[in-house]
């Protein structure tokens, strides 16, 4: 049985403010797919990335319950154990909602502040989750951080930049 809209009810979203978020988080995740030739795994998380700027950008594009099909997504296609991203990136909505609600008005520079510890707690819990503590890893993970919280300012004017076109589609 269908339920009637109400009048205080929003309207439903058009299908280009469903798709443009959660497929930026897609397509961030096949970026490992590409064929790159590197000595060291420096490649950083861009479909966690994508989430994150997503959920700092604007709190209603991707539901509460995205975070555990995208990172599902991830995960099949990553090379982490399976369950890693669905997990890490389900707690990563959960802390960041706390932060949210603690927060009055954020900028930029706060954004990039959350970003940076979403994705260094990210690469961390990644590392215990998926490597032996005997692996001589640490270095390439402290690397692979520093370039990951980087390029976080051009993953939010990616992100900027689709929320446009998303708004442009919706008007």
């Amino acid at each position: 049985m269908a339920r009637h809209r109400g009048p205080f009810d929003p309207p439903p979203l058009p299908i280009a403010a469903l798709i443009i978020p959660s497929g930026s988080v897609i397509a961030g995740s096949l970026v490992t797919l590409l064929p790159m030739i590197a000595s060291m795994p420096l490649l950083p998380p861009f479909g966690f990335m994508m989430l994150i700027a997503w959920r700092l950008a604007r709190i209603e594009a991707l539901p509460v319950w995205s975070p555990l099909l995208l990172g599902l997504i991830d995960d099949l296609f990553s090379g982490q154990p399976f369950g890693n991203a669905m997990a890490l990136w389900s707690m990563s909505f959960i802390v960041i909602d706390l932060l949210d609600q603690r927060l009055v008005a954020r900028d930029f520079w706060q954004d990039w502040l959350l970003a940076s510890g979403a994705i260094t707690a990210y690469l961390l819990f990644g590392r215990l989750m998926a490597t032996p503590l005997q692996a001589h890893v640490d270095t390439i993970i402290l690397v692979q951080i520093v370039v990951a919280v980087m390029l976080y300012p051009i993953v939010a004017q990616v992100i900027s930049w689709l929320d446009r076109r998303t708004s442009a589609a919706t008007a």
